[in-house]
């Protein structure tokens, strides 16, 4: 992915060393990847998506400062971050303003390392990237990047900016209305069916981040050869039905809350194919017919 002399964001806050109590979850590959399901690419809104994770992790908790020292990796993958977002302000502010969408208020960024206080509860590394819409924020822990490598085979710059690009799709959500109407819908239903409206706003999500990769590629030129099919290769393997086996042995697609990989590798195309963010409407098609 091309970023030479793209422009950093100035909506980044970094708070590496910065973290909430030490609270811990289980960890290793399946905690990893079961997480992943929860909130990698995450539902929109941590409260919503993670909240039961977040009552095990004990609440507000108290915050502290460490040192942080980052490898030089760290540092090009924060800048990497940076750039990323700022492209999703460029592209998403001309969608607004083409759409007739009114002003595009751009999202927060906080990067930070281990755990981190948020609008929405207590986040750690172990939930991946995910986007607080009571505060309008994207979190995330560089080393999940590397993270995604190492447990899943998922890498390169192009897929890490679909995992920034489609957090910040939650938030184009938030402006439009539907992540607050979604979410509205689905604590008036079963868990089985209020799964099936995550899934849906998953897979909107997953055609944003298509959307801004066709349109920062259109004004920047930032797509090289493998590219979207490191993206593609991502979206594959972060989908339920691929979790679920790798992590049980099986599926179990009452519990599906992102979508299968089939899905979600579809929507993303789709985004990536026709760069116009009002064909999108995941909302519409029958379910299980994505």
């Amino acid at each position: 992915m091309r970023l030479d002399g793209r422009r950093n964001s100035t909506n980044i806050q970094d708070r590496r060393g910065v973290s909430g109590k030490a609270i811990g979850v289980g960890g290793g590959i399946v905690g990893i990847i079961i997480m992943a399901v929860v909130t990698l690419l995450s539902g929109g809104d941590l409260s919503q998506v993670a909240g039961q994770a977040m009552q095990q992790l004990g609440g507000a908790g108290q915050t502290r400062q460490t040192e942080h020292v980052a490898d030089a990796e760290e540092q090009r993958l924060y800048d990497l971050a940076s750039k990323v977002l700022a492209g999703t302000e460029d592209v998403w502010t001309r969608e607004f303003r083409e759409q007739g969408w009114g002003e595009y208020v751009p999202p927060k960024m906080v990067i930070y390392s281990g755990s981190v206080q948020t609008g929405c509860g207590q986040g750690t590394a172990q939930t991946g990237p995910f986007y607080c819409s009571a505060d309008q924020t994207v979190y995330i822990d560089l080393d999940f990047f590397k993270t995604m490598q190492k447990e899943i085979g998922a890498s390169g710059d192009f897929c890490y900016a679909y995992v920034i690009a489609h957090e910040v799709g939650h938030h184009v959500q938030y402006l439009t209305g539907t992540l607050e109407e979604a979410h509205r819908r689905m604590q008036q239903l079963p868990e089985t069916e209020a799964n099936k409206i995550s899934v849906r706003l998953e897979l909107q999500a997953d055609y944003y981040a298509g959307v801004w990769g066709h349109d920062d590629n259109e004004m920047f030129g930032s797509i090289e050869p493998g590219d979207v099919e490191n993206a593609i290769n991502a979206a594959s393997k972060i989908g339920d039905d691929y979790l679920q086996k790798k992590a049980y042995g099986r599926e179990m697609p009452e519990s599906f809350n992102h979508g299968r990989s089939e899905w979600r590798v579809r929507w993303l195309t789709k985004g990536l194919q026709s760069g116009d963010p009002t064909q999108g409407d995941t909302f519409s098609v029958p379910y299980g017919q994505f």
